[in-house]
């Protein structure tokens, strides 16, 4: 079933995106793990990945997404570390963990 630009799977809505090469996101499906959803195996972008892109984005809800990923401590930090220098987002990082302490 199609609804927006989404499939319907088993409930779940889908939605496939074409990356660019050498981007982050091009770099997350390549490092995707396979994680099955019903009958299917999919790949699941990791918490670094997800947490880079929100950051990339920078939107209100990318920020908030981006504030529980550190709070829950699920990111590996040498991983993190590596796909921050890798697209060049470490300022980007150092502005928002200070934006963390002054909101504090």
């Amino acid at each position: 079933m199609v609804e927006a630009e989404y499939l319907v799977f088993t409930g779940w809505q889908v939605q496939f995106l074409t990356p660019k090469a050498g981007s982050i996101e091009a770099q997350a499906l390549m490092q995707a793990v396979e994680k099955k959803v019903g009958d299917f195996l999919v790949p699941v972008f990791t918490a670094e990945h997800l947490a880079a892109i929100a950051l990339q984005l920078g939107r209100a809800k990318d920020k908030i997404r981006l504030a529980q990923f550190a709070e829950a401590g699920v990111l590996d930090s040498a991983k993190f570390k590596a796909i921050l220098q890798r697209h060049g987002l470490e300022k980007k990082w150092d502005n928002f963990r200070q934006s963390l302490r002054d909101d504090a």
